[in-house]
């Protein structure tokens, strides 16, 4: 992983936009290279500059998630992080889907959006914790529930670990659910990944739920 990173902001709040790009310049290990206004300003700014990690709003003028969509498919070494007000379970799947990587409240801590850009640089996927939860939940539709794939044969434990991984709950808390040893949590948490080609517990919820393999 790179030692320092070059960031663009994108926001139609100019006092938000100044201050985040400010604090941000003052950390030694990133480099702010760009800010803008609205997708098409994002866009410009990712095929001018092309920054490690976009960082933008999702309420602001032009689409976009489309915004995202063409980001993630031309320019896939830009990593996006969706900082917004918006809580919206449907928001946040919308962006990811489109290729966001990551997903942060506003009002948080700077810190916090410094953690999902460096999560977000080792190639995982990173959704603020107070929010997790919410977010996992909005896979637990009625259509991603009733569907099962034969692509990929998941045991019955390995179903049932995936669900708590869905109420985002610990290794350790899962263990306690299934009075199974957290160690052997471990081990289907390896498998899953193996079996899913995930890299952390969101994307083996996600890839899951794209494959149709969450039991009702």
């Amino acid at each position: 992983m790179k030692d320092s990173f070059r960031i663009a902001f994108a926001d139609d709040h100019p006092v938000l936009l100044k201050g985040m790009a400010s604090i941000f310049a003052s950390e030694q290990n990133l480099d702010v290279v760009a800010e803008g206004a609205s997708a098409d300003a994002a866009m410009e700014i990712v095929e001018t500059h092309r920054p490690d990690v976009l960082i933008t709003d999702l309420s602001m003028p032009g689409d976009v998630f489309a915004m995202i969509l063409r980001v993630s498919r031309t320019f896939p070494d830009v990593h996006v992080i969706v900082l917004t007000a918006f809580s919206s379970a449907d928001s946040v799947l919308k962006a990811l889907d489109a290729g966001a990587t990551g997903f942060v409240l506003k009002g948080g801590r700077v810190e916090e959006i410094i953690e999902a850009v460096e999560t977000v640089m080792r190639g995982e996927l990173y959704i603020t914790k107070q929010f997790a939860s919410q977010v996992l939940g909005g896979l637990r539709d009625k259509e991603a529930r009733s569907r099962l794939s034969n692509a990929i044969r998941l045991s019955v434990r390995e179903k049932q670990i995936i669900g708590h991984l869905m109420q985002a709950r610990t290794n350790r808390e899962i263990a306690t659910h299934l009075s199974i040893s957290e160690k052997t949590v471990k081990y289907y948490m390896s498998g899953l990944m193996t079996k899913l080609n995930a890299k952390n517990r969101l994307e083996v919820v996600f890839a899951a739920q794209k494959r149709g393999e969450l039991d009702g």
